[in-house]
């Protein structure tokens, strides 16, 4: 589901714990460049997207020699989008389930 039809009944202090969180649990996307620029080929910038699959071949290989490291310049910037997005989600669940809990309460 999108996030922003998960938003959509959320108060303003609902929504500021989120932004909080994502902001907490979220990567930096310059840092994330800077990572490829200078491990590319050892997969750094993928350990730190946790993508620790993706970093443990890359690292086996050197970057497919290479050649994936340079593809993957035009894929992480993707990734870190909906590495973000699922810790919207998560982070709007967690908020949501939270507040209905002290509803109840």
């Amino acid at each position: 589901m999108d996030n922003l039809l998960l938003k959509r009944d959320m108060g303003a202090e609902q929504l500021a714990m989120v932004d909080a969180e994502v902001d907490r649990q979220s990567k930096n996307k310059v840092i994330m460049y800077v990572l490829w620029w200078f491990t590319g080929v050892l997969g750094g910038h993928r350990y730190y997207l946790g993508d620790i699959g993706y970093a443990i071949g890359m690292t086996l290989t050197l970057g497919g020699f290479g050649l994936w490291a340079l593809i993957d310049v035009f894929l992480i910037g993707s990734r870190l989008e909906k590495k973000t997005l699922n810790i919207e989600r998560k982070a709007i669940e967690k908020v949501k389930s939270y507040t209905n809990k002290e509803k109840v309460a």
